[in-house]
């Protein structure tokens, strides 16, 4: 039986542990947490995207069922890593302040669409952005309009609608009207046997810590009720069934 002095020096030394490791604690899904950030070096797949083994395999065999209706999967997005990320978000920040929005509205502006880097869903490898080869392509194929109506890829999100989950794929961010945070894509998939387990890790760590190290453009405007906001809303009101 450990006495009291082990005890408190077996305490002592855990609080050190997770005093200045707090986030490489309780992963049960198997990621790093370097990658599930998306600094770490994933073993990933693919002919011209990224993907996990298993979402890769998954894939494909939907890629080749859409084709026998003449659907052509197209991946215009698939695993992007913390820097990656972190380009597209000074690319846009600095297109936002140039047009004269403030620090705030321009960090708002982005988060209609784009994550914070290291709070991307992409970092995983899960997720892709899809979206039909077979149809016109338009200059902007991420576009809502493209997916209803009579947009070019209606065929595509009827097929996925349809057929997506057989394959274990979910749509993310869904046009649930009372859902918040970022805004509905029909084009972003997440296969949810991976992505169910690297989110409920990923809300082990401390976002605030993730962020504070990053020394991001704009971060000083990244405020504490900003980041509670965007956990709840951006990161965690998705499409439930990937919760």
């Amino acid at each position: 039986m450990m006495n009291r002095k082990d005890f408190l020096k077996s305490a002592i030394v855990g609080g050190i542990a997770l005093g200045v490791l707090p986030n490489l604690a309780f992963q049960d899904s198997g990621l790093s947490y370097d990658e599930l950030i998306g600094k770490g070096t994933p073993k990933l797949y693919g002919d011209g995207f990224q993907i996990r083994k298993e979402a890769y395999d998954a894939f494909i065999a939907m890629k080749n069922a859409a084709l026998n209706e003449d659907i052509a999967i197209q991946v215009v997005s698939s695993y992007r890593n913390f820097d990656h990320q972190n380009r597209i978000w000074e690319r846009k920040y600095k297109s936002f302040i140039q047009q004269g929005l403030s620090p705030e509205k321009a960090i708002d502006k982005i988060i209609e669409y784009s994550t914070i880097p290291g709070t991307s869903r992409h970092h995983w490898g899960t997720d892709m952005d899809l979206i039909d080869a077979n149809a016109v392509q338009p200059k902007s194929v991420l576009s809502p309009s493209h997916f209803e109506g009579n947009g070019c890829f209606v065929n595509f999100k009827k097929w996925m609608d349809t057929h997506s989950r057989d394959y274990g794929f979910y749509l993310v961010y869904t046009n649930n009207p009372q859902r918040k945070g970022f805004k509905y894509e029909p084009w972003h998939y997440s296969y949810k046997s991976l992505s169910c387990d690297y989110l409920h890790d990923y809300r082990k760590l401390n976002l605030k810590n993730i962020l504070g190290e990053a020394s991001l453009l704009g971060h000083e405007y990244l405020t504490d009720s900003f980041l509670d906001r965007y956990y709840t809303g951006n990161i965690l009101d998705i499409n439930p069934e990937l919760l």
